[in-house]
């Protein structure tokens, strides 16, 4: 039986989309302006992710200790709110509809492995939150998955497919438990 062997990852042609010097500047941005979790000026950050290629519409509210991967991947709309301690690990496109909520801890991976191949080779997948859309405290948005409009994934849920417009999905994996109804 074969074996996983580290040394012989590939990651094919992925490419970050930016020059080494544009990277590292990003990275010193982010720990200093994201992932800090002193550093609570809003209007600074958003000023800096659209220096650095983010497409991002009006009253996004981005709380500390956020770490985003790539800006220039991320596309956020309107009325948009980031708790404490999302992670955006957007190695592709990221969108992100109006009047979404992020909440703590959350995590939206782009990237994943093929493990079923001895050089573990690197899988990218964009995602897509759609307009109204809440990631609830500590869940997890897998690769390629999306979240339909208004639905609502509860906190410490998996999502690794699509949802269904104005539905709750809990748990591991994500199942709808029921519709949900905004009065």
């Amino acid at each position: 039986m074969k074996k996983i062997d580290l040394s012989t990852y590939n990651k094919g042609d992925y490419s970050p989309g930016k020059s080494k010097t544009v990277l590292l500047l990003w990275y010193v941005f982010n720990v200093i302006f994201f992932m800090n979790p002193l550093f609570t000026f809003v209007k600074i950050k958003i000023a800096i992710l659209r220096i650095f290629g983010a497409k991002l519409g009006k009253n996004i509210n981005v709380k500390p200790s956020v770490n985003i991967k790539y800006p220039w991947h991320l596309s956020i709309g309107n009325n948009v709110w980031m708790g404490e301690n999302v992670w955006i690990d957007n190695l592709c496109k990221v969108t992100i509809g109006d009047n979404v909520c992020i909440s703590q801890g959350a995590l939206i991976l782009t990237g994943n492995h093929d493990y079923s191949r001895t050089e573990f080779n690197l899988i990218v997948k964009e995602i897509e939150i759609s307009e109204g859309a809440w990631i609830g405290a500590r869940s997890i948005v897998a690769p390629g998955a999306s979240l339909a409009s208004h639905s609502v994934l509860t906190a410490g849920s998996i999502l690794s497919s699509s949802t269904e417009p104005y539905s709750i999905y809990k748990g591991n994996p994500a199942v709808k438990i029921k519709n949900r109804e905004i009065k």
